[in-house]
């Protein structure tokens, strides 16, 4: 058995696609995964599982989840050891240290390609600025989340490819459920 993290993307967010943490465990469980368990609200869930794709994970958890639950939400899965590969990878250290929860991680369905990038970088407005590696984009918003206009949609419409964005803290308290 393997240990893998799936991040649904949009859920429990301003009141839409409401799922209950104990529900969403029962549902992984009912799958036939082991040791499931939630970080947060937001659709984070650890669990393990016989070693396969995440692309093949994240097909079921998509087709299941609009089944049992009616919502059409994209899953983004990463083994324990990519996880590793991710926290490790972090390009902003000192961010890391200093501002931690201005920190994101945007997890990509697709590795973006260095066009696309480009067509990113050239679009940001404000003082954000980030770092691709892999399938993952890291995000600095010096100024916070919530007033920056390069939002999850705008990242997903230049890099043409759906992710989900999780802060810093998330993604470490992430790292610590993977140790089994």
């Amino acid at each position: 058995m393997m240990t893998y993290i799936a991040l649904l993307r949009g859920i429990n967010m301003g009141g839409h696609n409401k799922i209950a943490m104990a529900e969403l465990r029962d549902f992984v469980s009912a799958l036939g995964f082991a040791d499931v368990r939630t970080v947060l609200q937001s659709g984070n869930i650890v669990f393990r599982g016989r070693p396969r794709a995440p692309s093949s994970f994240e097909k079921l958890f998509e087709t299941e989840t609009a089944k049992r639950f009616g919502i059409d939400t994209r899953v983004m899965v990463r083994s324990a050891a990519e996880w590793e590969k991710i926290v490790a990878g972090n390009p902003f250290r000192d961010e890391t240290k200093n501002d931690p929860a201005h920190l994101a991680v945007v997890f990509l369905k697709d590795k973006p390609v260095r066009k696309n990038l480009d067509s990113l970088k050239a679009c940001i407005t404000g003082r954000e600025y980030f770092h691709a590696l892999g399938r993952e984009l890291y995000v600095v918003y010096p100024d916070g989340f919530a007033t920056s206009k390069f939002t999850l949609s705008v990242i997903d419409r230049k890099l043409e490819t759906r992710g989900t964005a999780r802060n810093w803290n998330t993604v470490l308290k992430l790292a610590g459920l993977t140790e089994v």
